[in-house]
Parts: structure tokens; sequence; C-alpha cells
């Protein structure tokens, strides 16, 4: 297998573009340490907190909108080049925003790129990997995100110390760095939005975006980069040029085709039912929600920092089994750990206190609810997604997938706050722990296992499903 694979470049390939992920996980989770100040500075309600968080949700529905069809069009390279010029836009803007409306409009920009990356970045790691490791290719990506949560967990700890200390000056820099110290929070994502830019420059364009455009000549490069072997390297774009056979039809009306519509809608439904589960309530008002049960602020965001540790942890950790054992089995063992902790937080906010637990209880059971998270749906989703769609339409399938995920995660952003205070931080986790039930019935029943498959043996299964 090593002779004639070179894993070496399809790990450096994949690297870079996981640097996406990074600036995904960073702009969705550092807004978790600067929900508190920013809604004291305007004096919000919770449907305006709620507002200032789903922003940037907005930006990425309209960015995962146009994405597949962007990456689709233009190619996977300059789509991601897209995507980083937007996320250092919405970076310099949220730094230096003069009132409300601009920051929410720079957080908006910054949820496009988000949502530009979380399609074109899997897409891309998926096509040029080869298929023993493209299970823990495209979790470099998800490994990639969840670094970037612990960063901005650790980022907005070690700035919200230095605010107290901190001394310009400078005016703006003193309010970026210290009285508004949520600023420099937000704005330091521009550092690795200007890298993510200038590394995509030092990969190729994606093979199968290039067979698929009749630029054989050049996606054979890539490959011989990829296989050492001439034969696998004329095998692969045979393949790939087989299924694109008899596709005069437009994006669109091929979307519409029974085999490929189940598909996309069960895509759909696992990419939604994901965010009803808790996760993102966990990552965007970790902080609110541990401040509630008592903590002070500091201590609250220490306690957010030690989830982003797990969470990245985890996602290593699931990255070797991903490819040995499965995606499905993954789901049934982590989402069966995650209704069981989830029953297990509700109850410590139903009487827990009442019975004496500590905060420690409660830190507990969320570390091991974000271990059991890591390591199944958001281990798989971002695989899934990436590898069950047909190559011509791959980029627009994917999106509409991401649409749902992203107008999932709007919902929950927006909700939560409503949810916490209506139904009680209880009632709130139950009903996510309920929520896993569809979830996993739908991967058992529906959902193909695709460890150990070519992306063109995913295609055959779909093909075979419409007979």
């Amino acid at each position: 297998m090593t002779k004639t694979e070179n894993i070496s470049y399809v790990a450096f390939l994949s690297f870079i573009a996981a640097l996406g992920g990074f600036l995904f996980g960073y702009d969705t989770a550092v807004i978790s340490g600067t929900v508190t100040q920013v809604t004291s500075q305007f004096s919000l309600t919770p449907l305006q907190s709620g507002w200032y968080v789903g922003s940037a949700l907005v930006g990425s529905i309209i960015g995962v909108s146009i994405g597949g069809a962007l990456s689709d069009k233009l190619g996977r390279k300059p789509t991601m080049m897209i995507s980083a010029v937007l996320f250092f836009i919405s970076a310099i803007g949220c730094a230096i925003s003069p009132n409300l409306d601009i920051l929410v409009i720079s957080r908006m920009i910054g949820g496009a790129g988000i949502g530009i990356v979380s399609i074109v970045c899997p897409v891309y790691i998926s096509e040029i990997s080869t298929t023993t490791y493209r299970g823990r290719m495209v979790s470099l990506y998800q490994l990639a995100v969840t670094i970037g949560f612990l960063g901005a967990y650790l980022m907005n700890y070690y700035l919200l110390n230095l605010s107290h200390t901190f001394q310009s000056g400078n005016e703006l820099i003193f309010k970026i760095f210290s009285t508004e110290v949520w600023r420099a929070m937000l704005g330091a994502a521009a550092v690795p939005a200007l890298l993510f830019l200038v590394v995509i420059f030092l990969i190729p364009e994606s093979p199968r975006w290039l067979i698929v455009h009749s630029r054989e000549l050049e996606a054979s490069k890539t490959l011989s980069n990829i296989y050492r072997n001439k034969e696998k390297v004329q095998f692969q774009i045979n393949e790939t040029k087989a299924m694109l056979q008899g596709e005069e039809k437009s994006n669109w009306k091929i979307l519409l085709e029974p085999w490929i519509l189940r598909a996309v809608l069960i895509g759909a439904a696992i990419a939604m039912l994901g965010q009803f589960m808790g996760v993102n309530a966990v990552l965007y008002y970790g902080p609110t929600i541990f401040e509630n049960s008592g903590l002070s602020s500091g201590d609250s965001l220490f306690y957010q920092s030690l989830i982003g540790v797990v969470n990245a942890a985890t996602t290593i950790l699931a990255m070797f089994f991903i490819d040995r054992i499965g995606r499905k089995k993954l789901v049934y063992i982590g989402v069966s750990g995650m209704i069981l902790t989830l029953i297990l937080i509700g109850f410590y906010f139903f009487k827990g206190q009442e019975m004496g637990l500590s905060n420690l209880f409660l830190l507990v059971c969320f570390l091991l609810y974000i271990f059991f998270t890591a390591g199944s749906i958001s281990a798989v989703i971002f695989v899934f997604l990436s590898e069950m769609y047909p190559t011509k339409v791959r980029g627009l399938a994917m999106s509409i997938a991401g649409l749902s995920l992203w107008v999932g995660t709007f919902l929950i952003g927006q909700l939560t706050p409503w949810m916490l205070s209506t139904l009680t931080p209880a009632g709130t986790f139950w009903l996510f722990a309920v929520m896993c039930i569809p979830y996993i019935l739908i991967v058992w029943r529906l959902m193909p296992e695709t460890a150990g498959k070519s992306l063109e043996d995913i295609e055959r299964f779909w093909m075979k499903e419409k007979k």
C-alpha cells in the first residue's frame, strides 16, 4: 500500500485544506467568551443576545448556500481563497466596529466564510484522498475545527486575564485589549485567516474537479503525486470519467434524480438533527451555563477551555478508529453515551444542587458529553457528507446538506437562551437527549457504511438503491 500511495503528500494537502477548519472552529467558538460582555455593554435582551450569536449563522447559511456552487464552478482552490478573505475582513471589522450594527455585519461576513469552508474543505480533502485513509484525512478537518474551538477558548481566557493589567497610550488599542476585550477576542482570527490565504497557493486543484471539467492532463499530474503507479493513476481517471457518462442534464436536474435525491435528503436530515443534540449550545453558551451554576466568569472560561481540550483530544482518538471500525459503529457508541450524559446534566439542574452535587459533577458530565460527541457525530458528519454524493454534483449536493446543518445551528443559536430561561436548563438538556434518538435510527436504517469504499463505489451504492 505505501509503495503505491504517497500518503505523506495526501496528508500535506489535507493539512493545508484543514486550516479552513481551524478558522471555522475559532470563529464559531470565540463568540462564547464574548456573549456576556457584549450583552452587558449593549444591554441586550435574551432574544437580542441570541441574534448577536445567530448573526454569524445567518452569514453561514448564505455562505453554505453559495459555497457548493462556487466550488463546482470555480474550483475547490479558488473557493477556499475566497473564504480566507472573508475571514480576514470579518476579524478586522469586529475589532474596530464603531457600533453594534457594524459588529453584526462583520460577524455575518465571517459566517459566510464559515459556511463556505464547511463545504469546500471536506470536499477537497475527500477528493484528493486515497480510499484506505480517506476517513482519517477528512477527520483532519474536524480535528482542525476542534483545535480552532480550543484556540478560541484559550485565547478568550488569556485575553480576559490580560485585560486586567494591559496598559497602552493608544486609546483604540487600550479599548480593544482592555476595556472592550471582546474586540481582541474576535479580531485575533485575522492572523490565521491571512496564513490560510497564503498557504492555499501551495496546493493543486482537486483532480476529480479537473476531470469533471475535462482537464485530464492537470489531474494526471496531481494524481501522479498521490499514486506512484501509472496504472493506478489511469484507473482513477477512468473510474471518475465512467461515473460522468450520460450526465447531460443541469446539475440541479441531476439532483432531482430519485437515487441522488435520496442521498441528499438523508444527508440533510443527519446534518440538521445533529445540531439539535446539544453540542453547539454547549460550544456557544457554555460559559453562560457555567456562570448560571454559580461560577465566576474567569472560572467559566477555564471550564470551557477544558471542554475544548477534551474535544480536540477525542477527535484525535476518533481519527484512529474511523477507518478501522467504521463510521456507523462510532455513531452507535457515541450517541448512546450522549443520551446518558445529557440526562445526567439535566438531572443536575433539576435536583442536583438540592442534593449537594458540586460544580465538579457538572463539569465531569459536560466533559463526558463532549467526549462522546467528538468521538461520534462530530467526527463522522463531514466525512459522511463529503463521501456520499456523486462527483459532478458533490459541491452542490453538500451545499444542501450544509444549508440544513447551518439552519439547525442558527435555530439553536437563537433558541438556546430562550430554552434555558423558559424550559429551564434541565428541560433543555433532556430535550437534546430526546433528539438523539431519530439521529441514531436514520444512521442505522438508511446510511451505508462508507469505510473502505471508493467514492465511485459509494456512488454505485446509491445507484443500486434506485432499482
